[in-house]
């Protein structure tokens, strides 16, 4: 087998790299190695160390996965934040809550990871919304909402997805699918988990780390 050229398996380190970090999921130097094929994880902490030095990478100190992209490292960067991804919510018909961590989903965002969590949609009440099956979206944490924002709620043991909006004393449910109804929850049936922040739709499947 002939010798590879050189800078070749540096691009290749870089490439890797580069794609893990633009989906929001930097790898550690084991991580590097493995894909890669070195027998020595030696051999890619110096790969990662020569792209340093030139200035392809940025290096948080402190960090396990602390590698950066140089254009997303600076002050005013949004960092990756590890989201729990809890489980499904349904847009739909109501049905039992799944509280089944399934690991960390990086998002970025100002908000401490504490205020986060990320559910998997199912069914289809929200489609007008943009909000479709195995969409996920992030959820802040929050007792209260507002009228016209897209809350996900627990009445009973169930939990959806659906527009909150407060007419006097009654709680509205609203999808946004006419083939759906307007659930009102009775007095104290309700409570609100978090407002709906952001929607991600992945077209392969989504970057999750494994809980430890």
């Amino acid at each position: 087998m002939g010798r590879t050229p050189p800078g070749e398996t540096k691009k290749r380190v870089y490439d890797f790299v580069r794609r893990r970090l633009l989906e929001g999921n930097p790898p550690t130097v084991r991580e590097v190695q493995s894909a890669l094929g070195f027998r020595a994880v030696q051999t890619a902490s110096e790969h990662l160390e020569a792209l340093v030095a030139e200035g392809s990478l940025a290096k948080v100190p402190g960090q396990a996965r602390g590698y950066a992209l140089p254009e997303l490292s600076s002050r005013d960067a949004i960092p990756n934040r590890l989201v729990p991804l809890l489980g499904r919510v349904q847009a739909g018909e109501l049905t039992t809550a799944l509280e089944d961590p399934q690991g960390y989903l990086p998002i970025r965002s100002r908000r401490a990871e504490r205020e986060l969590f990320a559910l998997r949609v199912r069914g289809e009440s929200m489609t007008g919304a943009g909000v479709f099956p195995d969409d996920i979206v992030v959820v802040r944490r929050q007792s209260v909402a507002e009228n016209g924002q897209m809350v996900v709620a627990s009445v009973g043991d169930d939990a959806t997805v659906k527009w909150f909006y407060r007419r006097g004393n009654r709680i509205e449910l609203r999808p946004d699918n006419p083939d759906f109804e307007v659930i009102i929850p009775s007095p104290g049936e309700l409570r609100l988990l978090g407002r709906v922040i952001e929607v991600h739709r992945y077209l392969e499947a989504p970057p999750v780390i494994a809980a430890k």
